[in-house]
């Protein structure tokens, strides 16, 4: 009997282990507030082939099982929607060897970022296994979200991909295709788990830290009565990983992030 409830102990204490990411001791983080939604998608110049080989390996991929492989490394759950289809590559000419490059907003942390001055992300490391299924070779350009369609028209991108939340008139338009949305994504007020703030009534004179980005200063500005309410707000330039530095460290009590962002921290 004491050799059972010993097991039983030591389950107990690794499950918590267990999920995406490295096993180590986290906080938890949860959610005081959405500021906004939207969603996730790519967007392809018209009438252009490489949407139809590249929408084609995603298929195969999340047939294979890779998309779902990702989604749980990066955000602890088969979150992503992509069609599967396994034999989508056979319908089309084989393609031939050429560049892809994609454009990704590098603080949509944790699709696409900078790490160490190398691009990185879950949106990054599923490109590079489009690329490899297609016999490509991946380029990434940098770019703005509210410039997609003049990034995809001139050239610079072949498709924008990579935290990119395409604004819904150009997208309506026709200006470009768009596919997907691959997933939901909140912009959020957050803080960490068994903190006083539960919910956005106790916000009164909190300090609050949030990306130096125009989109998480739009996101703040929904809501003005918000503002008048927080205490310090820190705009940090080191984007989201700094944020929740700076939370951890018992710095702030809150910060302004992606609820994608929130399921990568509580996963890692």
């Amino acid at each position: 009997m004491k050799r059972f409830l010993c097991i039983l102990l030591v389950l107990c204490m690794l499950l918590p282990l267990g999920g995406c990411g490295r096993t180590k001791f986290r906080y938890g983080i949860d959610t005081v507030q959405v500021l906004v939604q939207q969603d996730y998608s790519l967007a392809f110049r018209n009438n252009d082939p490489l949407y139809f080989y590249v929408t084609a390996a995603l298929s195969v991929l999340a047939a294979e099982g890779r998309v779902d492989q990702l989604a749980a490394k990066w955000l602890g759950s088969a979150a992503l929607n992509y069609s599967k289809q396994a034999d989508a590559l056979e319908k089309l000419v084989p393609p031939e060897p050429q560049d892809l490059i994609i454009g990704l907003d590098v603080n949509a942390f944790p699709f696409s970022y900078l790490s160490n001055g190398e691009y990185w992300g879950l949106d990054v490391e599923l490109a590079m296994a489009v690329c490899e299924k297609l016999g490509w070779t991946l380029k990434m350009q940098p770019i703005e979200k509210e410039n997609v369609y003049v990034e995809l028209s001139s050239g610079n991108i072949d498709v924008a991909w990579g935290g990119i939340a395409l604004d819904p008139q150009e997208a309506a338009s026709g200006k470009y295709t768009q596919y997907g949305p691959y997933i939901h994504n909140d912009i959020v007020i957050a803080t960490r788990n068994g903190s006083a703030v539960w919910n956005k009534m106790r916000l009164g004179g909190r300090k609050m830290c949030m990306p130096s980005t125009p989109e998480a200063r739009a996101a703040l500005d929904t809501d003005p009565r918000l503002i008048k309410r927080l205490g310090q707000i820190t705009r940090l330039a080191g984007g989201t990983t700094e944020c929740f530095e700076y939370l951890y460290q018992g710095k702030c009590d809150v910060v302004l992030t992606d609820s994608t962002a929130v399921d990568y921290f509580n996963c890692h």
